[in-house]
């Protein structure tokens, strides 16, 4: 919007024993799934040239291509639908254009391992093609809770078996600690304000080594000094002793050997 440009979103296709979701409650419910519920194929997928997005499955892995993959949306390639689809969500603005039949869309990814650019396209831009995925979706929450209750459903009659074609890319402005395992990035805003519940060390020690300068860190509100100060876990504990002992064995064992 800030740009001038209409608003567009792709809705994933959703099909239940072969045959396209048609019932209107059950496809909306659906498609509102988190995403960690539907494979990582998101239902909606909000897309400008230029926004940064990030891969949610492996594509090829030797070129760099893998889960969790940053690049910058460039491009859309879809087919115009027959049918005037109108979608009433609230987190979208009014003209927004939803498009039911993407193809693929065009990413830049920098850090991709291509050496030459692909026919057509410009260096480092590849196309990411629509995948599928099978997942399951308990139509009991669509039912009142009194009556599901009431009615005593069986949870096993209720597990719908739905499978979604869908662009496998989310928008990328943020991230989990779990998603920038393993990146190198510019410069970072982090949140160190941590859920309640038990720390984990990698809660703390991902997101703060994610840049090779502290200035180019940046902590986003104040936060309780103790997260710094997180102990190893008994498992961790554990595991670290097991390691030890390995190591000691093998020393003794091959001591001799040069």
């Amino acid at each position: 919007m800030e740009m001038g440009l209409t608003p567009i979103v792709c809705i994933a296709q959703d099909y239940i024993q072969g045959k396209p979701v048609d019932d209107l409650r059950l496809r909306k419910a659906i498609l509102e799934l988190p995403d960690n519920k539907t494979e990582h194929l998101p239902g909606y997928l909000p897309l400008v040239p230029g926004m940064p997005v990030l891969l949610t499955e492996n594509v090829a892995t030797e070129l760099g291509l893998s889960n969790g993959t940053r690049g910058i949306f460039r491009q859309r390639v879809y087919d115009e639908s027959s049918e005037d689809v109108r979608y009433q969500d609230k987190n979208f603005p009014p003209n927004t254009k939803f498009i039911t039949q993407p193809k693929y869309a065009l990413v830049e990814f920098p850090g991709c391992k291509l050496d030459n650019k692909l026919a057509e396209l410009q260096s480092k831009i590849v196309p990411i093609a629509i995948s599928e995925q099978t997942f399951l979706f308990d139509a009991k929450e669509l039912l009142p809770e009194n009556v599901a209750k009431a009615a005593k459903i069986n949870k096993k009659t209720t597990k719908l078996t739905v499978k979604r074609k869908a662009l496998p890319l989310i928008p990328a402005y943020s991230m989990t600690t779990y998603k920038s395992q393993g990146q190198t990035l510019g410069k970072i805003i982090v949140d160190l304000v941590m859920p309640p519940g038990p720390i984990e060390l990698a809660s703390v020690y991902v997101p703060l080594s994610r840049v090779k300068r502290l200035d180019d860190l940046l902590i986003i509100r104040p936060f309780e000094f103790g997260t710094l100060q997180v102990k190893p876990s008994t498992a961790q504990i554990e595991e670290l002793k097991r390691l030890d002992k390995i190591a000691h064995s093998t020393r003794k064992r091959f001591q001799f050997i040069v």
